[in-house]
């Protein structure tokens, strides 16, 4: 396995020249990030001039009315991290792939979306689901559980794309593919977090920049991360049958 300055290697080598087309692949998270920084830059000041012309009032709002307020939110959180989740595997399929042949022949747009086709949509949606279930139940015996739990199911879906990348029949059913994930991760879910904790300087730039760093940060990160399953894993799982 290679140490976590190697990932980040490989991912800049892979990145080197090929700038452009990583940006584009990761352009719907890059605009995310651009979005909330944004928002944030506009609240501090619309908040600094309230405070400044003492501007606050006691209005009442009604509890039916917040909790009705906050169970739309929810809906519309739940509901943009699901899209969110499904774009950003299959910007991690695309980059693994991408990782493996070297050949950056590809549609980032595609790529982005490839996701939303007959062959992964409903088995991705369902893994959702599924580790969403698990990690909540988990995080239910306090916090840290459900944290470790998400680190034990972080590989599943690379793990469903290689085992099926021919299309072929095996005999998995959904729960298997978390519980590849959770065997794959014994033993190295405080790597995985060591690796991601490595990147916090980059994602403070990218707050302090008000989400315009992620035009290079975010790249970076997915091919890395994308870099260590490949890493980890190599051929093990590549038409793996059960």
């Amino acid at each position: 396995m290679k140490t976590r300055g190697e990932l980040k290697a490989e991912a800049r080598e892979l990145l080197a020249g090929n700038w452009g087309k990583a940006i584009l692949l990761n352009i719907i998270p890059i605009l995310g990030s651009l979005v909330v920084g944004i928002i944030i830059a506009l609240l501090a000041v619309v908040l600094a001039f309230l405070v400044q012309s003492g501007a606050f009032s006691g209005g009442e709002t009604s509890l039916t009315e917040t909790t009705s307020n906050g169970a739309a939110n929810s809906g519309g959180q739940l509901f943009s991290g699901l899209i969110m989740a499904l774009i950003t595997t299959g910007i991690a399929y695309t980059t693994l792939d991408w990782l493996r042949t070297k050949n950056n022949d590809f549609s980032p747009v595609r790529g982005m979306f490839s996701i939303f086709s007959r062959k992964y949509f409903v088995p991705v949606l369902v893994l959702y689901i599924l580790q969403a279930i698990f990690t909540f139940l988990w995080s239910l015996l306090f916090v840290i559980p459900g944290i470790i739990k998400g680190y034990s199911y972080s590989q599943t879906y690379y793990i469903y794309k290689d085992v099926n990348q021919k299309g072929e029949a095996n005999n998995l059913n959904y729960l298997d593919y978390i519980t590849l994930s959770r065997e794959l991760m014994n033993g190295h879910k405080f790597e995985m977090f060591v690796l991601q904790l490595s990147f916090i300087g980059w994602w403070l730039l990218v707050s302090v920049t008000f989400g315009i760093a992620a035009i290079w940060v975010y790249p970076y990160y997915q091919t890395t991360m994308s870099a260590y399953y490949k890493n980890l894993a190599g051929d093990k799982f590549i038409n793996y049958r059960g």
